[in-house]
């Protein structure tokens, strides 16, 4: 199976740029709203993260960042989740995923396991400190660590099966 990854950097003047990243934000809009069936499922499973991931790693980092900053805010605004207060740090994670992600399919120029929790693990460690400095509290930036472990593990494994769909369509 060819894990070759058919970039598609789009530019912000192509309005494929914008069809991708509104159908991701949806994406963001519609996940969250399942995994917060669960108890705690938003903190658990971080599912505003998925499709800022495949986003960016398959239609590089525009879309990535489009989705990334679209997601959270059009989530707050229509379901005040993220709450106001996490929004910086759900922001920031979010922003991190996108540039991470399309730097490192644009680098690999493939899709693979190992790439995709390097992406992950890069972003979780950075955005914790990040999230750290801006709660002002150590054991609010490893939250994602503490509960997360199950959504990271989605967007690993979740995240290249559905890339690799995308790369056979």
């Amino acid at each position: 199976m060819d894990n070759t990854l058919k970039l598609y950097t789009l530019q912000l003047n192509e309005v494929k740029t914008y069809l991708f990243a509104t159908l991701f934000v949806v994406g963001n809009i519609l996940l969250p709203q399942l995994c917060h069936l669960v108890p705690n499922g938003g903190h658990i499973l971080l599912p505003i993260y998925f499709f800022t991931l495949v986003g960016a790693y398959k239609y590089g980092t525009k879309v990535g960042l489009l989705t990334a900053i679209l997601s959270p805010l059009v989530n707050a605004a229509m379901f005040h989740m993220p709450a106001p207060a996490v929004l910086p740090s759900i922001l920031l994670k979010s922003v991190l995923l996108a540039l991470i992600a399309g730097w490192c399919a644009q680098r690999f120029q493939k899709v693979s396991i190992p790439t995709l929790a390097l992406v992950v693990l890069a972003y979780q460690v950075i955005g914790s400190l990040g999230e750290s400095l801006i709660e002002g509290s150590l054991m609010a930036g490893l939250t994602d660590f503490k509960l997360g472990i199950p959504g990271m593990l989605l967007q690993v494994f979740g995240g290249y099966l559905f890339i690799k769909y995308l790369i056979r369509n």
